[in-house]
């Protein structure tokens, strides 16, 4: 069975997601943004075994504490998309400008593309391409458990910003509305900020949408 904790961390308020299958208790983070030491004991407490780091896109608020866990749990970063190498590489100087303590650049140990899948236990994740808030995004998709990590896409009753470094709101708008509303009204999603909603609720409520 598939199992998720959301997890806020830093003043950006980032939802890192651990995400476990209650079989094998593997586990992955999606979009640890920081607080290394306060996912670490949610990790602990919870029981499971960390197997990779997910990220959905290269902003350091999604990314902070990847390269820390990563080495402590010794696992693998995957993802995002290649368009985001850019962001990944440019970690020191997002960290001037947001505040944040100094991150080293770093690349993942894979990019994954749209088509791909990653197994978390026996829980299968597919992976969609959702380029707007960065060229790069993408989004985890539990076709079964009808939940997606959808990172800075869409939120409840808002959409991502495209004002930053190669962002594009035509692309935003059309990741939305023929990549994650096809898959139907009753997905529920994690944002990367604030409270979960529904692919239907979005597209009928969502005031950037509708």
């Amino acid at each position: 069975m598939f199992q998720y904790q959301i997890i806020p961390v830093t003043h950006f308020q980032e939802n890192c997601s651990i995400i476990w299958c209650d079989e094998t208790k593997e586990a992955a983070f999606i979009d640890p943004g920081g607080e290394a030491e306060l996912l670490k004991k949610a990790v602990e407490k919870l029981g499971v075994n960390i197997k990779q780091i997910l990220l959905t896109h290269g902003h350091l608020d999604h990314v902070g504490a990847a390269i820390e866990l990563a080495k402590h749990y010794n696992v693998e970063i995957l993802g995002p998309s290649q368009e985001d190498e850019f962001l990944l590489s440019n970690l020191p100087q997002q960290c001037m400008q947001f505040g944040f303590p100094y991150i080293d650049s770093f690349l993942p140990y894979r990019w994954l593309k749209e088509g791909e899948h990653v197994k978390v236990g026996n829980i299968t994740l597919d992976i969609l391409f959702c380029p707007g808030h960065t060229p790069g995004h993408i989004v985890f998709i539990n076709a079964k458990d009808k939940i997606a990590f959808v990172g800075d896409v869409l939120f409840k009753s808002s959409i991502g910003r495209t004002d930053f470094p190669r962002g594009n709101h035509t692309d935003l708008i059309s990741s939305i509305t023929n990549k994650l509303f096809p898959l139907g009204d009753d997905f529920i999603f994690v944002p990367g900020h604030g409270p979960m909603s529904s692919f239907g609720n979005e597209r009928m409520t969502n005031p950037f949408l509708v």
